[in-house]
């Protein structure tokens, strides 16, 4: 008996529909992946990160109390210098320090600081300067005479006096303690505005400015074990201005004390 043939079932042109529809499935849990890796919590990653700054000494942040992810406390200045030889420890929690009795053992010994050492020197006490909060206390620059760290008037000294400010002293401690570790002369230069000052101590910016300059030098040579033949100090008075004497902003960036750790070069040219 034969078998009744079934008849042919037509073609289903629509199959294509089914890979369409996976193909949208897969589509839309990428992006749900996506989307989903995207919801990080922003706050607690901008705690690390800003913790992380702190750690590296780039926050300013630390200064004001905020707490971070990880632990700054035992941050040092870089160049790093062994703790025991440490005439203060960099913490934003140490109060104002002030001028130390007697010689301390604080002595050089990284050899010769070049164009390297210059850089490396200047990112950490801009880092510390962030740190505290001082950046308009204190600017640096690398020239061809060396690294030239300026001490403003306005975080040193009072308005017509030689005498360092207390509260200058912590900032000021940790600015050489990064210098006197290398053997390149260091050179205090004193600057003032074009203002006329006319004192009993003072009848002139020129001694203005030279006494500001001997009374840093003096303070580093009793603080710290420097060869006094490797130090210089000298008055400008008005006559080497890095800013236009016509504004308030100007004048200011004017009266300063520059310390040099000269270049080698710039030692060649040394009496």
């Amino acid at each position: 008996m034969a078998l009744k043939k079934e008849p042919e079932k037509h073609a289903n042109h629509e199959r294509w529909l089914v890979s369409y529809g996976d193909f949208l499935t897969l589509l839309f849990a990428v992006f749900v992946a996506l989307y989903a890796m995207g919801q990080t919590d922003k706050k607690k990653s901008e705690d690390l990160m800003q913790s992380l700054r702190e750690s590296f000494g780039y926050s300013t942040l630390a200064a004001a109390g905020q707490k971070g992810v990880l632990p700054a406390e035992d941050i040092r200045l870089i160049p790093a210098i062994k703790p025991e030889m440490a005439l203060i420890p960099i913490s934003p929690k140490m109060p104002p320090a002030g001028p130390k009795q007697g010689g301390l053992e604080k002595g050089r010994g990284k050899g010769r600081a070049e164009e390297q050492q210059f850089k490396e020197i200047m990112s950490s006490i801009e880092a510390y300067l962030i740190k505290q909060g001082a950046q308009n206390k204190v600017s640096l620059s690398i020239t061809r005479r060396g690294l030239v760290v300026s001490l403003k008037e306005a975080g040193f000294f009072g308005s017509g006096s030689a005498v360092i400010k207390p509260e200058g002293y912590q900032l000021m401690n940790t600015i050489i303690e990064a210098l006197v570790q290398y053997d390149n002369p260091l050179r205090v230069e004193g600057h003032t505005d074009n203002v006329p000052i006319s004192t009993a101590q003072f009848p002139s910016n020129w001694e203005l400015s030279g006494a500001r300059a001997a009374n840093v030098l003096r303070y580093m040579m009793k603080n710290y074990n420097v060869d006094p033949k490797m130090l210089s100090a000298t008055g400008y008075g008005e006559f080497r201005p890095t800013a236009e004497n016509t504004t308030p902003e100007g004048r200011g960036k004017n009266r300063r004390v520059d310390i040099v750790l000269l270049s080698g070069g710039a030692e060649q040219g040394e009496p």
